[in-house]
């Protein structure tokens, strides 16, 4: 490190406690995540707190708070963090990212997380042709909202559920990561901090200061991973929504391929009122662990027809093209 620089991740090599940085994982507007190793080389990602607007990286590594207008916005941040990795360090589920350490350096706070081989969901998607069998949907979702169920029941939210914090072990166990409710909670209580949330997969509560957030608001963001996997692009914003909803309900738009059970309880959770969702993550959990549903509509005759020609007419314009 030969300057400050605002957000400039820890090199590798570089000794932090008893790990050793590898590289930088990702990057956003209030952390950055490595890969890291410990002294018996097990592997860890580590998040570091590092808010882009309030603070910057000095020479010697340590993080420092430029303008002493934003230091108490920074303590706030920090405070939020470290209490968010207290609660996360006390869940264990198979579902749920483990955090195993916790802890204060170069004038920042750390967190210390398991590092698992596989690929995110979002990834799985697209190696998938885009869509997902009804059977792997009701598999992962039932095992990812019994890791949910936990995190609700120790009164925390995700609060930025989306296919590329669903993460997939090689063993086939779903994994939730990168909790996003510090970063809420702070984009609420102090304008340094940009509302930060997904738009498709965030709810309409989340873009308003003065609506209440709760496990309901999680559950939009299911509904919203529901849909994507079903073969829907990303959701339209739910601030669009309100203004003129345009999305395709999923029991209209997949009907053809997967249960109107599936379909129906999608569209619940994409409701755009809080009370219209299901009332719990459990009730969800409890749909999908159901063996027996229907079978798909059958596509009208004409319907399928039109879509068999619509299939020849692009192969052939691609096959004259050629």
């Amino acid at each position: 490190m030969t300057q400050s620089s605002k957000q400039t991740p820890l090199p590798a090599g570089y000794r932090l406690a008893e790990y050793t940085i590898v590289r930088q994982l990702s990057m956003g507007g209030f952390s950055v995540v490595y890969l890291a190793l410990d002294d018996d080389d097990r592997k860890f990602a580590i998040k570091e707190y590092l808010p882009r607007n309030l603070a910057e990286r000095k020479q010697d590594g340590a993080v420092t708070v430029p303008h002493d207008l934003d230091r108490d916005a920074f303590n706030l941040g920090l405070k939020c963090f470290f209490e968010e990795g207290r609660v996360l360090s006390g869940i264990s589920h198979p579902a749920v990212v483990r955090v195993s350490n916790f802890f204060r350096a170069n004038q920042t706070v750390y967190m210390v997380m398991e590092y698992a081989d596989g690929r995110s969901l979002g990834r799985e998607l697209e190696l998938a042709g885009g869509r997902m069998e009804e059977r792997l949907i009701r598999k992962w979702f039932a095992a990812l909202l019994s890791g949910l169920r936990e995190v609700h029941s120790q009164r925390l939210l995700h609060l930025d559920i989306k296919p590329a914090n669903i993460y997939l072990r090689r063993n086939g166990v779903p994994l939730l990561l990168d909790f996003g409710a510090s970063r809420q909670t702070l984009s609420r209580r102090d304008k340094h901090f940009a509302a930060m949330y997904t738009p498709g997969f965030a709810a309409p509560e989340q873009y308003e200061k003065e609506q209440p957030l709760g496990p309901w608001t999680d559950i939009y963001a299911i509904g919203a991973c529901l849909y994507v996997c079903m073969g829907g692009d990303t959701p339209q914003a739910a601030k669009e929504r309100q203004e003129q909803d345009l999305l395709v309900p999923a029991s209209q738009a997949f009907r053809y391929r997967y249960s109107r059970e599936l379909t129906g309880l999608c569209d619940r959770c994409l409701e755009m009122a809080p009370g219209a969702r299901p009332a719990s993550v459990l009730e969800i959990q409890k749909s999908l662990q159901q063996t027996e549903y229907s079978e798909p509509e059958r596509p009208p005759a004409g319907e399928g027809n039109r879509l068999v020609g619509w299939i020849k007419g692009l192969a052939g314009g691609r096959h004259r093209e050629g």
